[in-house]
């Protein structure tokens, strides 16, 4: 009996440290003990993340849709920013890239860093346009993303590519609810002496479940939650491997994709995560020096029950056209009287 009880536990050993041992990251710098902050703007249904490094260097993660290049740059002036050293463009939908343009108009922008992962529409056309036109030696600074990729932002502050991994996800791969820009979104992780956050983009179950078979450095201590708390992301395995403390939803409150899905906010309760959400609270900013505890603020206040309940989808957020495609344009329509019950949170 000893010996099956050994030989089963040699198995499951071999197994963990093939599949989830995590890879050996990047040596990190200390932290300078200056305060960096990250600010999660509340740009409606898309992503926009702001990070000032103690430095001075900032970086930008995605830009949410057409229009929302002014409030990033009305963010930046407010945060006393006038330039973007590295502007992380996740994937080429229109709720992340649709105001990238805008951007790269309105400041200036060293670095751009991207899955190269192509959509063939008029946004991601005119980010590739303004990313030729306005940074300065696009071949060398118009970056594809790689994993193991580190971006320094001084003070101690390091940015590290996670995914997408190659062989890049193809579309007969897909698991249900998957599309290949999502699927193959640059994931990214910042840390900062003892903090850390998991930068996900629209990163979904399989990404997730790649990221964990090739060891990658999952473990953080806030999660910005992937494709906006869609229930195709966020993976029960994910939760429990990664042990977040803390986690942020950037979505519209008047989306009408679901997000965040009931299914996913479980999840997170379940894995004893906290959860922010911009729809309900507004912008969120977290501050930290380096050291085991930081700080999240909120711009508005909302109660659990609310914070814990998810949203009832008026379509489904793998269907192949419309906010996939394109990006959630304007509000949800106004639900009639008879369905208005059936769509309260």
């Amino acid at each position: 009996m000893a010996a099956v009880l050994l030989v089963a536990v040699a198995v499951g050993l071999v197994a963990f440290f093939k599949f989830y041992k995590p890879a050996p990251g990047p040596q990190l710098p200390p932290p300078s003990g200056d305060e960096l902050s990250v600010h999660v703007l509340d740009v409606g249904q898309g992503d926009a993340i702001l990070i000032v490094a103690p430095s001075g260097k900032t970086a930008l993660v995605d830009a949410s849709v057409p229009g929302s290049g002014k409030k990033v740059l009305a963010a930046m002036e407010r945060y006393g920013v006038d330039h973007i050293d590295l502007f992380i463009t996740t994937h080429a939908h229109a709720d992340h890239i649709g105001g990238a343009d805008e951007v790269i108009k309105g400041t200036k922008v060293y670095k751009v860093l991207d899955s190269k992962v192509p959509n063939t529409t008029k946004n991601y056309e005119d980010f590739l346009d303004a990313v030729e036109a306005r940074v300065e030696n696009p071949q060398d600074n118009f970056i594809t993303a790689t994993p193991g990729q580190t971006f320094d932002l001084g003070s101690g502050a390091v940015i590290s590519v996670l995914a997408p991994i190659q062989p890049l996800f193809t579309k007969d791969q897909l698991r249900s609810g998957g599309n290949e820009p999502n699927a193959n979104s640059v994931v990214t992780r910042l840390d900062y002496g003892e903090f850390s956050i998991l930068l996900t983009g629209d990163a979904e179950a399989q990404t997730e479940a790649r990221m964990m078979e090739q060891g990658a450095r999952l473990a953080a201590k806030v999660l910005k939650v992937g494709h906006h708390g869609s229930k195709y992301a966020s993976s029960e395995d994910f939760l429990r491997q990664a042990k977040f403390k803390d986690a942020i939803i950037s979505c519209g409150a008047d989306n009408r994709y679901g997000h965040p899905s009931q299914e996913v906010l479980d999840r997170l309760k379940a894995a004893g995560v906290k959860i922010y959400r911009t729809d309900l609270q507004g912008e969120i900013t977290i501050k930290t020096r380096g050291a085991e505890d930081y700080q999240i603020t909120t711009e508005r206040q909302a109660a659990a029950d609310e914070i814990y309940a998810g949203r009832k989808a008026q379509r489904d957020d793998s269907t192949k056209s419309g906010f996939i495609q394109y990006g959630d344009f304007g509000p949800a329509p106004k639900a009639s009287p008879k369905s208005k019950s059936a769509n309260s949170r």
